[in-house]
């Protein structure tokens, strides 16, 4: 059976350190040893953006690992273009391939703004030079390349090993465990090799030892015997004595302990061969052939203690291993030593650094990251068609041009806003139901001077009867929701409210409630203030009140505000202005044609609740 299995490269320094950490700490957790290994480490360096997807696979086994690409910008021409320069590539990722498909995305006019594609890598490191046209922002460039191209990409993580001969799907931990038991056996399996030769090696020189002790006779009858099977037999068959072996089988060892003889046997030797019961020594076919082969000049005073201290050494080194195979600690001790001498000779250099650098605060591309920050002339009509054109297609004329048709409108209809806001800046659009919802200037379909629009109704979730009657750009100082400014809201039977603007800074699809109105009532204005304007209402009975913004407190969302105006009986708030300073005037038109300017000044402010003519 075939079984799929693609584990990412690590980091050997921090794979050292965790096993370290579990062999100290069976007991860990994988969050623990996340701590320690906090992500892959690929050889061709790159971002990991995002941590997410790399913790579900520590903790299942299964993840996502999304890769980038390492870029920065550089100005080129003089500082009148700019051009992106990839550094490092996402791991497996074909550079070849990844020029060709960026070649691609631009002749087919997916990705906008890239002049010239040129791979300027060396010896000294890889260095991608993507140039951009003039006037193009390099960040929306950028986001638009990791999107269509494996400048992002990503590796699935799916960590199956053969665990005891079958496949399992491991977690982080898993594969920790796994390995150090690897290692646990094979230091055990190694100890036990070396402790077959030792034994072999120890039981060779105990042989030398005995005819050291005993050199006269030994001499003797291998002159004696007519051939070496003969002399191989007579030291065979007899009994030798040699104090030093003696003492060493039955010594008393480093922990107190008696010596075990049985310990230092070599695998398969006959019980009737080595120490004997009465003390006595039997020379083994082995030893008995090692004597027969040694040559004269071992038989020296000097060479008789090497072999001497030998044997002291094996019998040393059998008795350090046996004790080894006896406690499993020793085990983990030689494991974590081992381990430290690989990453002192490894890891402490150049290479053994981390080379792919963990984005933690990263986040999925959104379509607005894809947009270039664009100033647009929004039109808003009277009858509720919104569009949204560049600010590029008008251009300035002298004194006497005709100007530009800046929409088309149907009969009864007209321009009621025309504003100018960045595409990435957000419109409040409020309802004549006192609710409120945002919609961002690049989600405004774009159209021609030619053209219309769309009817904004058509944006929301409105319900009947409720129609978009103020949209507020939020540009410059209002963009990022500042708590210390104010939408002030006013109602056609006189009330008014004011509430900090941070309160309006999460969006929701179905919108939320701006202002709380009274059976009959509807939302009739709103504007932005920073807290030290006046504010002006106007009834449709030809009256108008001036006062301080300050004369009404700040308040919920869900409030319904005070009275601002006094009006008659049949009368309601048709209009309201927010004044600037006082060298600003109104103009004033009724519904029979006629219109007048009035300096504000003229306006004399009042308490709210009040009226003037």
């Amino acid at each position: 059976v075939g079984m799929a299995t693609n584990i990412p490269p690590h980091n050997l320094n921090e794979v050292v350190d965790a096993c370290l950490h579990l062999l100290q700490t069976p007991q860990a957790t994988i969050d623990e040893l996340m701590e320690i290994i906090p992500a892959p480490d690929f050889p061709t360096a790159g971002i990991i953006y995002g941590i997410n997807g790399v913790k579900e696979g520590y903790r299942t086994g299964r993840g996502r690992v999304v890769m980038r690409a390492k870029c920065h910008f550089e100005d080129i021409d003089r500082g009148q273009r700019q051009a992106i320069i990839v550094d490092e590539l996402p791991y497996q990722v074909n550079k070849k391939t990844l020029q060709e498909r960026m070649a691609e995305l631009v002749h087919e006019k997916k990705i906008e703004g890239i002049s010239h594609i040129q791979d300027e890598s060396d010896k000294s490191g890889m260095r991608l030079v993507i140039e951009l046209k003039r006037g193009e922002v390099p960040e929306v460039v950028l986001n638009n390349l990791y999107k269509l191209t494996q400048l992002q990409d990503t590796f699935g993580m799916n960590m199956v090993a053969l665990v005891d001969g079958q496949p399992k799907l491991c977690n982080l931990k898993d594969l920790v465990e796994v390995f150090l038991q690897h290692r646990r056996e094979v230091v055990t399996r190694r100890t036990v090799y070396e402790l077959r030769k030792a034994r072999e090696r120890g039981h060779v020189l105990e042989g030398l030892a005995v005819a050291l002790a005993n050199i006269d006779d030994f001499i003797a009858i291998i002159r004696n015997a007519p051939t070496p099977p003969v002399a191989k037999a007579e030291l065979m068959t007899r009994n030798w004595d040699s104090k030093l072996v003696r003492e060493m089988l039955t010594r008393t060892r480093t922990d107190g302990g008696v010596v075990n003889a049985d310990d230092y046997r070599p695998d398969g030797l006959e019980r009737e061969f080595g120490m004997q019961a009465d003390g006595l020594y039997r020379l083994s076919e082995t030893q008995a052939q090692e004597i027969l082969q040694m040559r004269l000049q071992r038989l020296t005073g000097l060479e008789q203690d090497k072999i001497v201290a030998e044997y002291k050494d094996v019998m040393s080194v059998i008795e350090d291993l046996l004790d080894i195979l006896s406690k499993p600690e020793r085990v983990s001790a030689i494991i974590g030593d081992e381990l430290k001498q690989i990453k002192a000779e490894f890891g402490q250099s150049k290479v053994g650094a981390r080379r792919s650098t963990v984005e933690y605060s990263a986040q999925d591309l959104s379509t607005e990251d894809l947009i270039t920050p664009t100033d647009m002339v929004v039109t808003l009509s009277h009858t509720g068609y919104i569009k949204s054109q560049p600010l590029s297609e008008y251009r300035s004329q002298k004194r006497g041009g005709r100007g530009k048709q800046a929409t088309a409108t149907k009969e009864d209809d007209w321009i009621d806003q025309l504003f100018i806001a960045n595409t990435h800046d957000y419109l409040l659009c409020f309802s004549n139901r006192g609710r409120l919802y945002w919609l961002k200037v690049w989600e405004v379909p774009a159209g021609s001077r030619g053209s219309r629009g769309r009817p904004i109704v058509n944006m929301f979730p409105l319900q009947d009867g409720e129609k978009i009657n103020v949209v507020l750009p939020l540009t410059g100082e209002y963009r990022s929701f500042p708590a210390d400014h104010y939408v002030f809201m006013s109602t056609s039977m006189g009330t008014v409210k004011k509430t900090a603007l941070d309160e309006f800074s999460n969006p929701r699809k179905a919108g939320i409630i701006a202002v709380g109105l009274d059976e009959g009532d509807f939302l009739i204005g709103a504007a932005l203030t920073d807290g030290k304007h006046d504010v002006m209402l106007f009834s449709d009975g030809g009256k108008a009140v001036r006062f301080d913004e300050n004369d009404v407190r700040p308040m919920g969302r869900n409030a319904r505000g005070v009275k601002g105006m006094t009006l008659e009986e049949g009368q309601s708030v048709i209009a309201m202005l927010v004044a600037e300073d006082e060298s600003q005037s109104v103009l004033t038109a009724t519904e029979n044609g006629y219109g007048k300017r009035t300096s504000i000044v003229e306006y004399t402010r009042h308490g709210r609740g009040t009226k003037t003519r």
